[in-house]
């Protein structure tokens, strides 16, 4: 037994060095929830979460007032039983966003202890099958003056360095742009290189869905990612039903309960869960299990710190979605130890637990005020 003695959290603000553009939206810089659990065996696990690039304070706060003091004084073993607390004291407060990316935090801090404790990797705490994992290079992003050779010259690099699976945006521009995008690219990467395209809920309605989507087909992409809404499963379905592209989605889902409403009809077949989003290493756990018995794969979303081991854990983890340097996803830029890249793939740590911490002398640069501390609730 290792009882919790104190759980402190932070908010985390961290300027991108150029803004960034999606199908809908321009990123200028990135907010994280930061957690630490403490045992009184002197063992520090942490978590974390991105809510978004405003506002990231609404996690902190949950973390703070409604979940931290369930956890204050607990075993840290007793993962189960805490995640239940905690989703319970949550139900009326918001059982996805901001408030599940909250519950996620703690629960990845959990892990990163309970794995420190047991003086193992956490892959290797959740049942190990590789110490290595494949990844697909990130990126293709919407910046002033980049245009397709811009575009073309960033995934040709990605190549170069051993990847062989690669993503870009679209959904931006008009059809003809994002059809010589397209061409670029694919001239750029070649035949033999995957090809994902993210559209970030790019559609609205399924006619001009499908009508791009076809038009998309011959550039054989290996999937196009959230098309449409993420609340939207029907549509999600029917394009899948109509096109001979795989359909990926769920990056923003929480639970295991609407992840399985998506395999059942049919919305995706490639699945985008992301733990610091879904309510943890536990949830998505049970995600990966339940969807290995549908035959459905798993390339998670963002923070590839977090991911590779766990695609290191569940054989069902196809990819694991990296982005190198901080132009884009720049929490790499908080921690103390880099995942090393080996010809496209992972190479997992072989530390206890997630195998790094925050790094302090950043953190001071990018936290307005100081870690908080919850006490154990009366």
């Amino acid at each position: 037994m290792s009882i919790i003695k104190s759980v402190t959290m932070v908010t985390a603000s961290v300027p991108l060095p150029e803004p960034v553009g999606f199908s809908s939206r321009t990123v200028t810089r990135r907010e994280y929830t930061l957690v630490r659990v403490s045992t009184e065996k002197d063992i520090t696990g942490i978590g974390f979460c991105y809510p978004g690039h405003a506002a990231a304070d609404l996690s902190t706060i949950a973390v703070r007032d409604l979940l931290a003091p369930l956890v204050v004084g607990q075993d840290v073993s007793d993962i189960e039983r805490l995640w239940n607390s905690m989703y319970q004291e949550a139900l009326l407060h918001g059982r996805t966003g901001s408030v599940m990316r909250a519950l996620s935090a703690i629960d990845i801090a959990l892990w990163d202890a309970k794995a420190q404790e047991a003086g193992l990797p956490l892959h290797k705490l959740l049942g190990g099958h590789a110490d290595r994992v494949p990844a697909y290079a990130s990126g293709g992003y919407y910046l002033d003056g980049k245009g397709p050779d811009g575009l073309a010259r960033e995934l040709a690099g990605y190549v170069e360095a051993g990847f062989t699976a690669v993503k870009m945006k679209i959904g931006r521009l008009d059809h003809r742009s994002e059809l010589d995008r397209l061409a670029a690219a694919r001239e750029a990467i070649g035949p033999d290189v995957l090809l994902m395209l993210d559209a970030n809920n790019a559609f609205s309605d399924l006619p001009t869905a499908l009508r791009t989507v076809r038009a998309w087909e011959r550039f054989d992409p290996y999937f196009v990612e959230e098309p449409f809404s993420p609340d939207d499963i029907t549509n999600h379905a029917r394009l899948a039903d109509r096109v001979d592209v795989p359909i990926a989605t769920g990056e923003i889902e929480a639970g295991r309960w609407r992840t399985r409403e998506i395999m059942d009809r049919g919305g995706a077949i490639i699945l985008q869960q992301d733990a610091a989003v879904c309510g943890g290493v536990s949830e998505l756990q049970k995600i990966a299990h339940t969807a290995s018995s549908y035959g459905v794969t798993l390339c998670p979303h963002w923070f590839h710190d977090l991911h590779a081991p766990l695609a290191g854990a569940w054989s069902n983890v196809r990819f694991v979605e990296y982005f190198a340097g901080n132009a884009v996803h720049n929490f790499c830029a908080l921690i103390d130890r880099q995942l090393v890249v080996d010809r496209g793939e992972l190479v997992l740590h072989d530390r206890p637990g997630l195998g790094f911490s925050f790094d302090e002398d950043v953190l001071a640069r990018h936290t307005s005020g100081d870690w908080q501390q919850v006490d154990p609730r009366p």
